[in-house]
């Protein structure tokens, strides 16, 4: 039996039965996952690159306080993330928490259209940038407009994560044809991203602008049901990967058994260590893992002590191919770090940005001005037609270049992203200064298309690193657990929102050199504020964040080489 009739083997169709590759899989199940990737991200980021204009404007919070609302919520949801790829990969399967976190996030997005409908639960009308006495949102008011937020958090969290990893489930890896397919599949995935940002950020965004903030969220609401009715259409030609129960007890096993006989010397061959053997709650049934030298106080968890014919407890004695998998999420945790301060800059961009927007001139026409929110929409417009070039023309080249599946490999993507991300931070800094001065100096207000720049730049950055990231996760050894390696690409999105809420207040405190002064950020009013102070901060940490990437990714393909040439990730930086 070969290893693709094994992974069917392994899937199920939605009645539990074994999975017929003639029938369940391929990219034509992949479709139904993508329709409701598409409308959901269309739902969230209508609300998520718009909340910092209805929480000023509506909600009355100061501008910083306003920030740190919306990153904190962003980072929530991509804390979320882990739950549902837990729960995903030890109970429900992805499919089910999908089904089941899709309603959750459903009826946040109803809560918040009623609230901005009902002017009881809102503070009275005032305009912030006139009065300075508006009343701020508290108490029930405020409870209503949290709770709303976070029912979208928790839902959106839960299901970003089984999205990527459903429709990745539909690809054998073990199969040529399908390993390539499952490449363009996380392309696919980012151009339904791209497709359902763009329409978030014009239309939805024109909805919310012109029929009002209640308007919008209903329209967030209705783009939700109908992801999860294409999710749904698409039952019978998924399969569906069973949950392994508890995936944190192999790594705990190891981890434990390691401690345990931390005082013993491993053998200089590794061939002497305890070979792959099924164990309780084992995450990989069906294949082994070739042994590394990286790490090697694990591999003490492998050291048979007993006699051979009493058998140890799997909490002192492990198999290898548990220890590699163990190996294998520690060598993620520096790749994962890397790409914190590259969402932190995304951070900026749904927020200072915005603002950045709001104070220049947005009239295209007499009649018609560009939303602020809606500068987001810039990159996509142009991913749209950059990612289908990519993947039909650029891979297929790059591919006899590198004789990688990918084409460009997932770790070289990403750094290309990370290099990139600086020059977004350049532009950012070079045209706040230019706004500033312009607006403070000379009285003049510049065009909304000077900020282009940064946003494009960005979004290129963000096609190569996002989608390098998640390949590289996914395509890890650790089976069982792709759900919740899809949630650890997505926990870096929260720590990098997470990290500029803290920036933002620590430079706020550093740069606050004396009583009248609030810092560089603390002003509520762009003109006096030193944003683009800022900006050249963030601009160093993703220089320095790149160079430390460097040496990470190389240690990485180093490490995984050593007694394996056939790991994922074995490519060139």
């Amino acid at each position: 039996m070969n290893n693709w009739e094994l992974a069917e083997e392994e899937s199920v169709d939605w009645r539990g039965r074994p999975s017929n590759p003639n029938k369940h899989g391929g990219m034509r199940a992949a479709l139904f996952v993508l329709g409701l990737q598409a409308f959901e991200i269309m739902g969230i980021a209508a609300v998520g690159n718009n909340l910092i204009t209805y929480v000023i404007n509506e909600m009355h919070f100061p501008l910083s306080k306003a920030a740190n609302i919306v990153t904190n919520f962003v980072g929530t949801i991509f804390i979320f993330a882990l739950l549902g790829g837990y729960l995903s990969d030890a109970f429900l399967g992805s499919f089910w928490t999908i089904i089941i976190f899709g309603f959750v996030e459903l009826s946040g997005f109803i809560l918040l259209s009623v609230q901005a409908h009902l002017p009881q639960l809102k503070p009275p009308k005032c305009n912030p940038l006139i009065d300075q006495t508006c009343e701020e949102a508290k108490g029930f008011k405020a409870m209503i407009f949290f709770m709303a937020l976070y029912l979208v958090a928790l839902g959106s969290g839960c299901v970003k994560p089984n999205m990527i990893a459903h429709g990745a489930d539909q690809f054998s890896q073990s199969h040529p044809k399908q390993s390539k397919r499952l490449s363009s599949y996380f392309n696919a995935a980012y151009f339904a991203f791209s497709m359902g940002e763009l329409i978030a950020l014009t239309l939805l965004v024109w909805v919310q602008t012109h029929s009002g903030m209640d308007v919008g969220f209903g329209v967030s609401a209705a783009a939700m049901t109908m992801g999860l009715i294409s999710l749904v259409s698409g039952t019978m030609y998924f399969r569906n990967k069973r949950p392994r129960r508890s995936i944190f007890t192999p790594i705990a096993q190891v981890v434990v058994a390691a401690i345990l006989k931390r005082k013993l010397v491993s053998p200089s061959d590794p061939r002497m260590l305890h070979g792959d053997h099924h164990v309780a709650n084992d995450v990989v049934p069906s294949s082994t893992l070739p042994y590394t030298p990286r790490f090697r106080f694990l591999d003490k968890a492998c050291i048979k002590i007993q006699d051979t014919n009493t058998k140890e407890s799997p909490w002192r004695l492990c198999t290898v191919t548990q220890v590699e998998q163990v190996k294998t999420l520690i060598s993620l945790v520096p790749i994962f770090a890397s790409t914190i301060v590259f969402n932190t800059i995304l951070a900026q961009l749904q927020t200072f940005s915005v603002q950045q927007g709001s104070s220049m001139n947005t009239r295209l026409s007499n009649s018609f001005h560009i939303p602020p929110a809606s500068l987001q929409a810039i990159p996509y417009m142009m991913l749209i037609f950059l990612v289908p070039l990519y993947d039909s023309f650029l891979v297929p080249f790059a591919r006899k270049l590198t004789g990688h599946n990918s084409g460009i490999p997932p770790l070289t993507r990403i750094g290309i992203g990370l290099f990139l991300s600086t020059f977004s931070m350049v532009s950012a800094a070079m045209l706040e200064k230019k706004r500033r001065d312009s607006s403070v100096l000379d009285g003049r207000i510049l065009s909304i298309f000077w900020i282009t720049p940064q946003f494009l730049i960005f979004g290129v950055s963000e096609m190569f690193t996002a989608v390098g990231l998640i390949e590289f996760f996914y395509k890890q050894s650790a089976k069982g657990m792709e759900s919740f390696l899809m949630a650890l690409t997505y926990c870096s999105y929260s720590f990098g929102f997470y990290f500029s809420s803290v920036l933002v207040s620590v430079v706020n405190k550093i740069t606050s050199t004396s009583v009248d002064s609030k810092g560089w950020l603390g002003e509520n009013d762009l003109n006096k504020d030193r944003l683009d102070l800022f900006y050249w901060l963030l601009a160093v940490l993703s220089l320095l964040n790149f160079l430390s990437y460097l040496f990470w990714s190389r240690w990485n393909i180093k490490s995984s080489r050593s007694n394996n040439t056939n790991v994922v990730g074995d490519e060139n930086i």
